[in-house]
């Protein structure tokens, strides 16, 4: 049987999303041991898309194929009463048998969390980064603006070109930034994001909110097509995937 799960995750203490031989401390790894021990056999999931370390999801879809005696609901509640507390499963469902989570995706919406204050955020720390100096908000937004359509996004991404051979164009549907008090939170959604692409727009607009650029150079940065043009990248912990929408 073909599954679909939508699971939440702190990423704060895994090494990301990724198998990898060096370590067990991934998002990954912890659900294929469980689910594996659970039917007997090992078990492959697959990601809407691979989170880094240190990032967070709130709705990461994830697709797996086992043999189980157990009910979605079931297979829900065995999950949640083993994994660790900081990964939870919201939802089981029998999938078609072809669907899987990272190829049948046509949307994603990322939020990037700054808190903009010279005051730290106690208790929100592990999910927002601060920023001490004061970000000039709506010029962040006209320089969003001209991030949004369909471009070549490599100058946004931490990707080689010598060894990526595949297309970095991309679509933004939508980049909204909303501010209340000292919390900015900046919402992409889009077709698909390259490596650290979020992270990198990110930090390009915030050297627009800070007066370092323009929002009219972001035209510029699109042609370019070099990291070394755009804008910092920023911490891991500030970044959430939102949701993954399906056709």
């Amino acid at each position: 049987m073909n599954y679909k799960a939508v699971i939440q995750y702190e990423g704060t203490r895994y090494r990301g999303w990724q198998v990898q031989g060096n370590t067990d401390q991934t998002i990954q790894g912890k659900l294929e041991t469980l689910l594996g021990r659970m039917a007997g056999e090992p078990v492959e999931v697959h990601g809407s898309g691979r989170t880094d370390g240190g990032v967070h999801a709130a709705g990461q879809v994830i697709s797996f194929r086992c043999k189980v005696s157990m009910s979605p609901q079931e297979i829900r509640g065995y999950m949640n009463r083993y994994l660790p507390e900081d990964i939870a499963v919201l939802s089981v469902e029998e999938a078609a048998p072809r669907f899987h989570a990272r190829l049948n995706a046509v949307r994603k919406t990322y939020v990037y969390t700054i808190w903009n204050s010279e005051i730290p955020n106690v208790f929100g720390r592990r999910f927002m980064t601060r920023i001490e100096e004061p970000l000039d908000v709506e010029r962040m937004r006209k320089a969003a603006g001209h991030l949004c359509g369909e471009h070549d996004f490599l100058a946004f991404s931490s990707l080689n070109p010598r060894r990526f051979k595949k297309s970095t164009v991309r679509r933004l549907d939508e980049i909204r930034i909303e501010q209340k008090e000292a919390a900015i939170r900046i919402c992409f959604t889009g077709d698909g994001f390259l490596y650290h692409m979020v992270r990198i727009l990110t930090g390009t607009l915030v050297e627009v909110g800070l007066g370092l650029r323009s929002p009219e150079e972001m035209d510029l940065l699109l042609k370019s097509g070099s990291r070394a043009d755009a804008g910092r990248l920023m911490p891991p912990e500030g970044l959430t995937l939102l949701s993954v929408e399906y056709s």
